[in-house]
Order: structure tokens, then sequence, then C-alpha cells
């Protein structure tokens, strides 16, 4: 068969995919967003996975972007390659999956072979992303076109472990497409690939290759604040225990990313002692003193001391800061900004960004950025706030950051008093300013 590829959705998964299928194969790279096919088209790939050249690459080798299904229904393969968030709740958000299933469906045709990379729990491609594939294309599963699994393992911002050089797991809905699958992956990855006997193995694996690490990474910490109340130092714990043959070296910290449950992992101190929770626990046992509700912002002060282990860029180290507040909104989405000099930061979609134009700053949200818009990015840590008096007012590290909403929208009467204007619709800017003025008082 004459492989013709449509990678769906173009993220940091699916266009480093497509890139190295380019090499081997006729590629169209399919997404519903008009700016990222626009910004492909001019070889500028925003999430920084491909360099300029990379793409440009790509497109001469005969690749092709596109947000119109038309220009895929020519493919016999189809890679879907979209998110899968979770919602408020905490449950797995199916929607851009079966969206893009519903896409694919429309398209369809007998012979075709669809292969989902997308993070799954074991069932979903057959029992929730096939039934729309049918229904959509008429077409009959395993008979008329069949499908394939084969999760993405690409760690962004990695330039070492890129997609070729991470071994792939594969798998097909029937054995004879299994083969096809991964001689398609293997003539692209030259790290190998790892045929599982059924895509349900292979959703399995995804599934416990990232949650073993987490919950590993939990036990150390346990561990970690045992070993601190016996007077034990962990870092040489760990290293007499990894002279076993057998012993898996993980280490104390934090663990995060799109595929985690979304808990963020905290180690408080507090009058009871240290302990490894969650943001939500520990929100939700708090005795409050104070609770302010704005627009879906949720600020709540607690009564008692509290302490957050956290980095200190000032002292250029990591201890116990005081909490004098804990905040949680909501937002619709989360967005990585990713920097000309390699730095980033994600943050929610609603989040105002200090922007210069010249020699004037403004504020934009998140999602308003645009391409060539300049940031302010700390590339050495800031020492000099510490002794600057501007006004009558000492810029501490709780006050630093206020300076930043004063310059774009604050006016200073006098040495006691600060107007700051914002609109309704600054939730984030608004909380920022709260959570200052808290600890002013």
């Amino acid at each position: 068969m004459d492989k013709k590829i449509a990678v769906i959705g173009l993220g940091y998964v699916g266009l480093p995919l497509a890139h190295a299928f380019s090499s081997k194969y006729r590629v169209i790279g399919f997404d519903i967003a008009d700016w990222r096919v626009k910004e492909l088209r001019d070889g500028f790939d925003r999430t920084l996975e491909l360099s300029s050249e990379q793409v440009e690459e790509a497109i001469s080798n005969g690749m092709e972007f596109t947000t119109n299904l038309e220009d895929i229904k020519d493919c016999n393969i189809y890679i879907v390659t979209v998110p899968t968030p979770i919602d408020r709740h905490k449950k797995p958000d199916l929607t851009p999956l079966l969206k893009a299933s519903e896409s694919v469906g429309k398209v369809l045709k007998k012979g075709d072979i669809v292969i989902y990379e997308s993070t799954v729990y074991p069932g979903a491609t057959e029992e929730d992303c096939v039934p729309i594939l049918e229904r959509v294309s008429g077409l009959k599963f395993n008979r008329d076109f069949f499908c394939g699994y084969s999760p993405e393992r690409i760690n962004p911002g990695d330039k070492e472990h890129t997609v070729t050089k991470i071994l792939k797991v594969t798998s097909g809905s029937t054995p004879e497409i299994g083969k096809v699958v991964d001689e398609l992956y293997s003539s692209v990855i030259t790290a190998g690939t790892y045929l599982a006997p059924s895509i349900k193995v292979a959703e399995a694996a995804k599934v416990i290759e990232n949650s073993q690490r987490d919950i590993n990474i939990a036990f150390v910490n346990e561990l970690a604040v045992i070993f601190s109340k016996l007077g034990i130092d962990t870092e040489e714990v760990l290293k007499a225990a990894g002279t076993k043959w057998n012993f898996l070296n993980f280490r104390p910290g934090l663990v995060g990313g799109h595929c985690q449950i979304g808990d963020e992992t905290i180690i408080v101190k507090s009058k009871s002692g240290i302990e490894v929770s969650t943001f939500d626990k520990v929100v939700n046992s708090l005795g409050i003193k104070k609770e302010m509700n704005y627009l879906g912002t949720t600020l709540k002060f607690p009564k008692d001391n509290y302490e957050v282990l956290s980095f200190n860029p000032f002292e250029e180290k990591v201890k116990f800061e005081r909490v004098k507040v804990f905040t949680k909104r909501e937002y619709s989405s989360l967005i990585e900004i990713k920097t000309s000099i390699g730095k980033s930061i994600k943050v929610s979609d609603r989040h105002p960004m200090i922007v210069k134009d010249g020699e004037q700053y403004s504020v934009k949200l998140a999602n308003e950025l645009t391409i060539d818009d300049k940031i302010p990015v700390i590339t050495k840590l800031p020492t000099i706030f510490k002794d600057i008096k501007i006004e009558g007012f000492f810029i501490d590290k709780n006050f630093a950051r206020f300076m930043g909403y004063y310059l774009t929208r604050g006016t200073i009467f006098d040495k006691n008093r600060i107007k700051i204007v914002i609109n309704r619709e600054e939730i984030e800017l608004l909380e920022d300013i709260l959570y200052i003025v808290a600890i002013l008082e």
C-alpha cells in the first residue's frame, strides 16, 4: 500500500511526528486552528519542538499544513495526536479526541487505518472512538477500516530524547494491522518499536508508565518526612539503598504534567508538623480567617500559620515560606508560553502578561499574546530589589511584582496611596493585587 499520512493535531506531539514521517512518506498536517497552520506554513513552530530549519525541511519534503478536511480525504493512514485533558471534576475530557474522530470519520474510506496516540484509559479507542468512526463513515470496524494505538512519549522541551530516539509501543486492532502499524513506526523511529498484543494492552501500558513515577516519588516524599523527623539525611539513605542492584532510584520532588491528575503536590509545614499533601487537600482542611470571592476566583486566608516548601529567588535557595493566602481560580485552558531564548511558562488562559511596546508597557491576557510580543523574562535571579526605594515604597520580595502592575495601570498619589485601574474582566490581575494587599496588611 502506498502510504499517505494525515496527522490530526499539530501540537508538540503531532508536529515532530509529522516531521519524522515526512522523511519517508507523503504527509499532511491537519489542525483546526487557522493561526497554527499559518505559522507552520511560514516555517515557525511556537512550541519550539521544531526549529525553523526543521519545519522548512518538512515542507521541502512535500509536507502540507491545512485546516480543510477535503485536503486529507485522499490519505489512507490517519494519526490522531490531540490532547486529552481533565475537567474541573478531575474526570477525563475526551472532547478533543471524540471531535477528532468525527472529523476523521467524514473522510474515512475502505482500507484506511486510524492510529491514536492520545493518552487514554484502557478501552477508550475501541469503545469510545471506534463507534464514532463507524457512525460518521457508515463503515464497519475491522472489516472496512482498522485502528491502531501507539501512545505518545514526547518529553516537551527535551532536545535529547526526541520522538525518533524514544522507543515506541505499537498495536493494532487485528494481528495483521498490528504488524502494519509497527512497520510504519519502525521505519522512522531509530530507537526501535515494541508491538503490544492488543490496543488495550498498549493503552494500559501508557497509563501505568505515567502513574508509577507519580506513586514512587510520592512514596519517597513520605519517607523524606519520616527521615527528617528521625534526624536522618534522606540523600544519604538513598545513596546507601542505591547500592543494591535492583533499587529504583526515585528522588524526593514534585510531579505533574498534562497527563497527570492535576493535583499539585506540596510539602506543608504547620504546627502539627511536616506533611506531603496536595493543594486541594490542604485548602479543604484549612481553618479560614477570611474568604473572598470574585468572578470565579476564591481567596482563602488561613487562621493558622502555614509554610510551604518553595523556591525563593531572592535568596536563591529552597526553603519553607509563610503562606498568607491560598488562591484557586476557574479557567478554560492552560497555555504554554515559550520565548525565543528558550524560557517557558505555563499559565491559565486569562493570566495577565506585561508586554513591552517600544518604551511603553501594557497588559495582555495570555491568550491574546501574539508572535513578536515582548515580555519580561528573568535570565538572572534578581537581588537589586532588596535595597531600592521608589517614592517612599520599599521594594521587597512581596512588593516587587506589584510594581509591574503599577507600571501598566497605576498612579502614585503620595507615599501611602496608589491607584490602579483595572477592567471587570481582568480577574487574575485583581486577584494578584488582593494577594499583595493582604500581605501588606
